[in-house]
C-alpha cells in the first residue's frame, strides 16, 4: 500500500487549512451504506471544501467513488490503526481545498483501489467513465515508481510522460505525498530519512514546477522537520519569540490600506505570515532578524490594470526599494505565477517586501495546475467521460511551458539514462529567468542560462545551424550568459551540413540543448570540416618588400591606376596597409628611394607619418579615360564573422562570383567561436568593390566586411 502510518502529533499545518480528524472518520467510514440520496459523513468535509470552489457541481459522483473506495478498502488499515479510507479521504479534502474540480476529486478517492484491491481499470472506467479512469490508472502508475538514486530511468520517464498529457495526474500524486508526509511520524527514522529525501529531490522541485505553491511550502517544511531538525527546532523558536511581538508589517499594513483607499483602489491587504523554511533562508542570508522579515504583505485587486495602478500608489506614497521589483505579470514565471513584487520603506524606516495580484493570480499562485479546473474544457468543469486520444497526447492549454518541454526532451533523448540525468540536473535548479525574442515572445531559462540554451529553447534542431547572437542589440558569442530581461536574437544559417560544435556542451545548462547536441555529436562521431573543428589553411603569403613596412608593397607601371602626385617624376606605391583604390579619398607621402606611397585619407599610417615629420605629397587619381584598360585593382578585406562548416568556401566562392582573384589569404584561429578571414584580392575595375563587399556580407555566419586599417598580413 502506498500510504504511510498516522502520528498524530505531528506538528506541521498549513495555516488556516481544518485538520481532518482521522479517528472520527475512521468511525463514521464503518458506519455501514447510507440511503442513496444522502451524501455520507465521512466526506462532508470535501463536499464543503468542493462547493467553496464550485457551487453548482454535482456531488452525485463522489458520493459513488467513495462508497466504492470504502467497500473495496474495507478491512485494511493504516500502520497507526486507522482504516485505510482515511487516507484518500485526506487527500481527496488537499485536493478540493486548493480547487480541483469534481473529475479529479473522484479519481483521488478512488487512486489507490487499483493498487490495492481487487478493484479493476476496466471496472473504474464502466462506472465513471474514461476520464476518472486515465486518471487512476496514471496515479497507479506513479505509485510503481522507486524515485530514489536506484530508480529506474525508463519508469520515471513513462510516468513523467503521463503526467505531462495530464497534469492532474502529478495533482493527486503531490497531494498523495503530502498526507503521508504529514503521518510519517511512527516510521523508522532511517525510512523517514529515505521517504523526506525524495520528496526533497524529486517532488518538490515538481510541485514548484506545477506551480503548486500550497503543497510545495507545507512539503519543504515537513522535510526540513526530518532531515534538519535542530535547524528546524531553532528556527521554530525564532518564530516563536516573535508572535508574541507586536508586528510591524500591521502598521504599513494599515498606511497601505488608507493609501489605496484613498486613492479609489478596492483591495484588500494582509499580512501572508513566511514558513518555516523561508523564514530559515532569510536568517541565512541577512543573518539577524527584523521584524518585517517575518512576513510580507499581500494586496489583492479584482483586474490587471488594478495591480499596476497600487504599484503606482505605493512607488508615489512610500519610498519604494527599487532592486526589489519584478514584473511576473507581463512575464509570468514558468510555472504559470503571475505577480508583481516590490518592496517599501515603512514610516520607522523598515522594509516591508509586498506582492500585488489579482484574486484570479493568487488562486493559481496558491494551487498551480490545480486551479485551473478541467484542462479538457473551456470552462475548467467537468464533462461527458473523453475517450483519452490514439496517440494517447492530450492538447493541455493550461500546460506550464517546463512540463511542455520536457515532453519534447523525452522524445529526442537517446536512451533513458540521458533523459533522467538531464532532468535531474534541471530539477535541481531552484531559479528561472525571462528572456525576450525579437519577435515578441518569451523563453523561460534556468538560471545560468546561455544563448546556446537559447536556442535550441527557441528552434529545436534548427538549433544546430546557430552561428552567433545579439544580446541587447549587440553581437554575443553563444556562450554568453544571460540575464533576466535580457533580450536575445538568435543568427542562424539554414545549412543541412552545419552542426554543433562539442564545445557547445560546456555552455549548455538546459536537459533540452544538452540532448540535442549529444544527439547529434554522437551521430557525427567525425564531425565536419569546419572553422571550429580546423583551422583551414590559408595561401601562403607573398613576400612583403623591404622597401617600406608602412607603404606596403608598391605597384607602379603598366595594370596601376593612375595617380597624380605632387612630386614630378617621382615613382608611385600604392600602399599595401589601406590598397587605395578608385574612388578613394588619398593622400602620399615620400619614402626611400624617393617613392611616394599613396594611402587613403583614413588609414592610420596617415597620422603615424604625420607624427614622425613626413611631409605630405598631395595625390589624385587620373580621369578614368587616362586609366589603362587592363588595369587591375588590388585592395585587402577583412571579413568577421561566427565560425561554422564550408564558411571558407562560401567566402571565397562569393569572391570568385564576383570576378575577383584571390592574391593572399589568411584565417586568424577561431576566438570564441569568431574568425578573422583577411583576403588582398585584385580586381578588374573598381567600380565592382562595393559589390564584392556585399557578396561577402551576405555569407551566412559573416556579420562585418571591411577595408584594412593595418598593415596587411599577407600580400
Amino acid at each position: 500500500m502506498s500510504a504511510e502510518a498516522t502520528d498524530p502529533g505531528a506538528p506541521l499545518r498549513k495555516r488556516g487549512r481544518s485538520r481532518i480528524d482521522l479517528r472520527r472518520l475512521g468511525r463514521v467510514a464503518l458506519l455501514g451504506p447510507v440511503p442513496r440520496d444522502r451524501l455520507p459523513d465521512a466526506i462532508g468535509h470535501v463536499a464543503e471544501a468542493h462547493r467553496a470552489h464550485y457551487p453548482d457541481a454535482d456531488l452525485a459522483i463522489l458520493r459513488e467513488a467513495y462508497v466504492l473506495a470504502e467497500s473495496s478498502h474495507r478491512g485494511q488499515m493504516r500502520k497507526s490503526g486507522e482504516p485505510y479510507i482515511t487516507h484518500p479521504l485526506a487527500v481527496t479534502l488537499i485536493l478540493a481545498e486548493l480547487g480541483a474540480e469534481t473529475t479529479t476529486l473522484t479519481a483521488s478517492l478512488l487512486h489507490d483501489t487499483v493498487e490495492d484491491t481487487e478493484v479493476t481499470l476496466d471496472q473504474v472506467r464502466e462506472e465513471f467513465g474514461d476520464e476518472v479512469c486515465y486518471l487512476v490508472d496514471g496515479v497507479t502508475k506513479l505509485e510503481k515508481v522507486d524515485y530514489g538514486a536506484a530508480a529506474e530511468p525508463e519508469t520515471f520517464r513513462k510516468m513523467l510522460v503521463a503526467t505531462g498529457n495530464d497534469v492532474r495526474v502529478m495533482s493527486i500524486k503531490l497531494a498523495d505525498r503530502l498526507h503521508n508526509m504529514r503521518t510519517l511520524g511512527v516510521m523508522r527514522p532511517e525510512k523517514q530519512a529515505r521517504i523526506a529525501k525524495v520528496t526533497r529531490d524529486v517532488l518538490i522541485p515538481l510541485a514548484e514546477r506545477l506551480g503548486v505553491q500550497a503543497l510545495k511550502t507545507e512539503l519543504e517544511d515537513l522535510v526540513f522537520a526530518i532531515l534538519h531538525p535542530e535547524e528546524y527546532e531553532r528556527t521554530q523558536a525564532l518564530l516563536a519569540a516573535w508572535s508574541g511581538a507586536q508586528d510591524p508589517l500591521t502598521e504599513i499594513a494599515d498606511s497601505v490600506t488608507s493609501t489605496l483607499r484613498e486613492a479609489g483602489i478596492n483591495a484588500t491587504v494582509r499580512i501572508r505570515p513566511r514558513h518555516v523554511v523561508s523564514v530559515h533562508r532569510v536568517r541565512s542570508k541577512r543573518g539577524e532578524m527584523r521584524g518585517t522579515d517575518f512576513g510580507r504583505l499581500l494586496v489583492l485587486v479584482g483586474e490587471d490594470a488594478d495591480c499596476y495602478a497600487v504599484l503606482g500608489e505605493l512607488h508615489t506614497c512610500f519610498t519604494p526599494v527599487i532592486s526589489e521589483f519584478k514584473d511576473f505579470i507581463a512575464a509570468p514565471k514558468f510555472n504559470l505565477y503571475q505577480s508583481l513584487h516590490t518592496a517599501v520603506v515603512g514610516p520607522d524606516g523598515a522594509v516591508a517586501e509586498v506582492l500585488i495580484r489579482t484574486h484570479r493570480m493568487h488562486k493559481v499562485a496558491e494551487a498551480g495546475v490545480v486551479a485551473l479546473g478541467n484542462p479538457y474544457t473551456q470552462d475548467g468543469t467537468t464533462t461527458a467521460h473523453q475517450p483519452e486520444p490514439a496517440d494517447g497526447e492530450r492538447a493541455d492549454p493550461t500546460r506550464p511551458g517546463w512540463l511542455s518541454r520536457l515532453l519534447d526532451w523525452q522524445e529526442a533523448a537517446t536512451d533513458s539514462d540521458t533523459f533522467w540525468a538531464t532532468l535531474r540536473a534541471d530539477l535541481a535548479q531552484d531559479r528561472e529567468i525571462t528572456v525576450f525574442r525579437t519577435d515578441g515572445g518569451t523563453l523561460g531559462l534556468p538560471a545560468g542560462a546561455s544563448c546556446v540554451d537559447a536556442a535550441y529553447a527557441q528552434y529545436g534542431d534548427e538549433a544546430h545551424g546557430c552561428i552567433g547572437a545579439r544580446v541587447n542589440g549587440r553581437l554575443a558569442t553563444l556562450s554568453t550568459v544571460l540575464n533576466d530581461g535580457d533580450t536575445v536574437q538568435l543568427l542562424l544559417i539554414h545549412d543541412a551540413s552545419s552542426g554543433p560544435s562539442p564545445e557547445w556542451l560546456d555552455h549548455a545548462r538546459t536537459p533540452g540543448a544538452r540532448i540535442a547536441i549529444t544527439t547529434w555529436l554522437d551521430a557525427h562521431p567525425d564531425g565536419m570540416p569546419g572553422p571550429h573543428r580546423s583551422r583551414p589553411e590559408a595561401p601562403r603569403p607573398q613576400d612583403r618588400p623591404a622597401d617600406d613596412p608602412p607603404a606596403g608593397r608598391g605597384r607602379a607601371g603598366g595594370g596601376a591606376p593612375s595617380v597624380a602626385v605632387g612630386a614630378p617624376g617621382a615613382q608611385v606605391r600604392l600602399a599595401g596597409c589601406c590598397t587605395p583604390v578608385p574612388p578613394d579619398g588619398i593622400i602620399g607621402f615620400t619614402v626611400r628611394g624617393g617613392a611616394v606611397a599613396v594611402h587613403r585619407e583614413e588609414c592610420p599610417a596617415v597620422a603615424r607619418m604625420r607624427e614622425v615629420g613626413r611631409t605630405a605629397v598631395e595625390a589624385r587619381w587620373n580621369d578614368p579615360g587616362d586609366w589603362s584598360g587592363t588595369a587591375d585593382y588590388r585592395v585587402t578585406l577583412v571579413a568577421e564573422s561566427f565560425g561554422r562548416p564550408r564558411l571558407l568556401a562560401d567566402l571565397t566562392e562569393a569572391i570568385a562570383t564576383a570576378d575577383a582573384a584571390i592574391v593572399s589569404a589568411t584565417v586568424e584561429p577561431p576566438s570564441e567561436q569568431r574568425v578573422r578571414h583577411t583576403y588582398t584580392l585584385q580586381l578588374p575595375d573598381a567600380a565592382g568593390l562595393p559589390g564584392l563587399m556585399r557578396a561577402m556580407r551576405d555569407v551566412p555566419g559573416v556579420y562585418d566586411v571591411s577595408r584594412a586599417q593595418q598593415p596587411a598580413a599577407a600580400g
